[in-house]
Formats: C-alpha cells, structure tokens, sequence
C-alpha cells in the first residue's frame, strides 16, 4: 500500500528534476529551491511580473523569494516551514508559469494580446 503524501512532505531532488522537466520545464532545481528566470523588455515588465508574482503568492500564503534587475525576474521557491521543496512549490510554480506566459492571441479568442510592436513589448515570452 503506497503512503498518502502531505502537500508539506519535502520531494528528494530526484524527483523535483523528474518533475520540472516534465511539468516546469523551463524551471530548474538549485541549492534546494526550485527557480524560473523571467526575461523582460525592461522595468516596466519586470514591475509587472513581480506584481503578478506577488498576487499569486499572496493568494496562495505561500511566498517566493524573488530577485529583479533592469530586464529580468527571478523566482525562487521553497517550502520554509518544510526546508525544501513541496507540493505547495509545484502548485504556485504552476500558477506563476501560466499566469506570466499566458498570450491570449495564440488562443485566436476576443482578446488580442500585446500587439507584435517593440514599443509595447514587455516580457520575451518563451517559444
């Protein structure tokens, strides 16, 4: 009979490289935080990543540690309480990744999306 796991049970870094690569990919595991870097066109988007950051962390209760410069963001997750990474990690990492790469013109709805022009360009979505 497998255990029942607890959203606080620290993953073995086996299994938090098994589980980026196939659920996070552009996330990677380091000195025992789970991490994304966010490329932005400037200050204004990094405000804005770390704003969205911020909501959904504030929503969960469960917060990030995060870095910024000119043109990028970094986000940096553990489970303080735990001292790893837990459940809680992927979920808000999850939230995070779809929240910031969202483009609504790829999904041919009503909204239109950031227009494809320099001038308002404010995060380098990945492929």
């Amino acid at each position: 009979m497998t255990a029942h796991r607890r959203e606080d049970d620290v993953f073995t870094e086996e299994v938090i490289t098994q589980r980026l690569t196939t659920e996070l990919p552009h996330w990677y595991f380091e000195d025992g935080w789970i991490r994304r870097k966010y490329k932005t066109s400037g200050w204004k988007g990094t405000l804005m990543v770390i704003n969205a950051v911020g909501h959904l962390a504030e929503a969960a209760w469960h917060h990030p540690d995060i870095s910024a410069s000119y043109a990028f963001v970094i986000v940096k997750l553990k489970n303080h309480a735990a001292k790893g990474v837990t459940e809680k990690d992927f979920e808000l990492a999850s939230k995070i990744e779809e929240f910031v790469q969202w483009q609504p013109a790829a999904l041919n709805g009503a909204l239109e999306g950031t227009p494809d022009d320099p001038r308002f360009k404010y995060l380098k979505y990945d492929g």
